[in-house]
């Protein structure tokens, strides 16, 4: 009996505690941990950066969506600019967790009309990812991208509504 009575006290008090710690971090914000903590991913290179994402829990995770922004700060003037680049998904041998690397940062590329008041600003300027610029959600791992130097991974997510329409017959 006092075993029983002893077990339900330490329960109670770890409850207790993790609550407590639950409270301090955020409700739906992750616990962020070394990232050696999670799995081995692999030091960034010579010339590498390596970006982790944290995403927050939420209740029905396939209704959002994260967006990958990759791109370089410069300096613009009125015309639109895009760099290229390529973004490739690899997996953490022996562990089958999936972390992303950028390669081939080039350009940027530029419209050509003629600016007018001539002043220039610095702005984001993104890489076109095309598709993959859309990730899953997943707030279960972090999300792993390894970039260039000077490459910034900013991200923006999406959130599909609960409700769905039917498409009229024709």
């Amino acid at each position: 009996m006092k075993g029983k009575i002893l077990a339900i006290t330490c329960f109670s008090a770890l409850m207790t505690n993790v609550g407590q710690a639950a409270a301090v971090t955020g409700s739906n914000q992750p616990a962020q941990q070394p990232l050696e903590k999670i799995a081995p991913y692999p030091a960034a290179e010579k010339g590498m950066t390596r970006q982790v994402i944290w995403l927050p829990a939420q209740t029905n995770e396939d209704n959002y969506k994260l967006e990958l922004l990759i791109g370089k700060e410069m300096e613009t003037d009125c015309n639109r600019r895009a760099l290229g680049a390529k973004l490739e998904k690899k997996t953490l041998k022996g562990w089958g967790y999936d972390y992303l690397v950028v390669d081939n940062v080039s350009g940027p590329v530029t419209t050509m009309m003629a600016c007018p008041d001539k002043s220039k600003k610095v702005r984001f300027v993104q890489a076109n990812l095309g598709e993959n610029a859309l990730q899953r959600y997943n707030s279960r791992l972090p999300v792993v991208v390894y970039a260039p130097q000077g490459v910034e991974v900013r991200y923006r997510l999406w959130k599909a509504e609960d409700s769905v329409q039917k498409a009229a017959l024709d």
